[in-house]
């Protein structure tokens, strides 16, 4: 079937197409009865407007954008990023925005769409994520005036407004609990340090562990369930393992979980396991995954409310989030001592 456009409407009503557009937009140059008569045939055959045209006349595109620069098949097992969009989709639907999302290389790739997308007139405005230390794309944003709302510490935000939580204290609940069970050496698998968050949370890990008396000790890997297990392997296997380790995030916890099991260290018994992000997944598993539970999908919210208000011409505040509650399972114990087993090689190689 066709799509209905403005001709047809002003064939219809006896009307010049400018007329019709008129009516359509709201515009003087009609008079009541006549713009009455247009919207009226407009909604009985069906017509919607071109956004792409609506947006070069009303310069508004009603979109937003999100880009992330992570490997594909990531997206599709980390919770994280699915809760994030959940949030952000549910504000734009019910407003009747667009949320146009796709991914990118690199931050160069990242900083051409952006480019690309504001001479367009495509959004009016981004949401950025995975905020890093000295990040180019502040600079941009803010060269381009381009709305935008960051997730990620106000630290690293430039004039942008943020999202963000304090990391701090969510580091601060995890010692605190772990060295209450009797925990002397813990350790914390991280992800990359070019990343505020992953640079907040290795100072603050070391510094609250430090003013505790225990022995910390944090090791990069990538979010990745590959990285987690081997990460787990190699601290679980040396001469002083530790007796509680702390993911950055479920997937690596789930991950790292598998390898303590397959190593034949108990767990919680032989070592407790705590996940930085709660989600189904750390309940699915056996023991269930203790985990710093946030409401990441009304931080989404949040920020598609302060972006909206960003490219009205207001300017929101940073916002921060309620504090992520320690949601307490099986995966942690009192302290022991790891006593690894000795499992075939085909064992470890999984």
């Amino acid at each position: 079937m066709k799509r209905p456009t403005i001709a047809d409407i002003a064939q219809r009503a006896g009307v010049t197409k400018a007329a019709v557009s008129f009516a359509l937009n709201g515009q003087p140059g009609v008079s009541a009865a006549t713009r009455e008569r247009i919207l009226a045939i407009a909604h009985e055959i069906g017509f919607q407007p071109n956004s792409a045209a609506r947006a070069l006349t009303a310069g508004k595109a009603e979109a937003f954008g999100l880009v992330i620069d992570r490997p594909a098949r990531m997206l599709g097992i980390e919770p994280f990023f699915m809760q994030l969009i959940s949030g952000i989709q549910a504000e734009l639907t019910s407003q009747h925005v667009t949320l146009l999302f796709t991914m990118a290389e690199d931050q160069d790739a990242e900083i051409e769409m952006y480019r690309r997308w504001w001479a367009q007139r495509r959004v009016d405005g981004v949401f950025l994520v995975d905020l890093q230390v000295n990040d180019r794309r502040i600079g941009v944003l803010e060269e381009l005036h381009m709305p935008a709302v960051v997730f990620g510490t106000p630290r690293g935000a430039g004039s942008l407004p943020a999202v963000w939580q304090d990391d701090r204290a969510a580091v601060e609940s995890v010692v605190r609990y772990l060295s209450g069970l009797g925990h002397r050496r813990i350790a914390r698998i991280g992800g990359f340090p070019r990343y505020w968050h992953t640079t907040l949370r290795s100072e603050a890990f070391a510094q609250v562990a430090a003013g505790a008396g225990l022995d910390a000790l944090s090791v990069e890997a990538d979010y990745t369930a590959e990285h987690g297990a081997q990460a787990t392997r190699g601290l679980l296997g040396s001469a002083e393992p530790p007796t509680a380790i702390l993911y950055d995030n479920d997937v690596m916890a789930a991950a790292g979980l598998g390898m303590a099991q397959r190593m034949g260290v108990s767990v919680p018994s032989g070592v407790s396991i705590v996940s930085w992000d709660d989600s189904a997944l750390c309940e699915l598993m056996h023991p269930a995954l203790t985990a710093l539970r946030r409401d990441i999908a009304a931080a989404g919210g949040q920020a598609a409310r302060m972006l909206q208000e960003m490219a009205a011409g207001g300017q929101p505040a940073n916002f921060r989030e309620t504090p992520p509650v320690l949601e307490i399972r099986d995966s942690c114990g009192l302290a022991g001592v790891p006593q690894i087993a000795r499992p075939r090689r085909s064992q470890l190689s999984a």
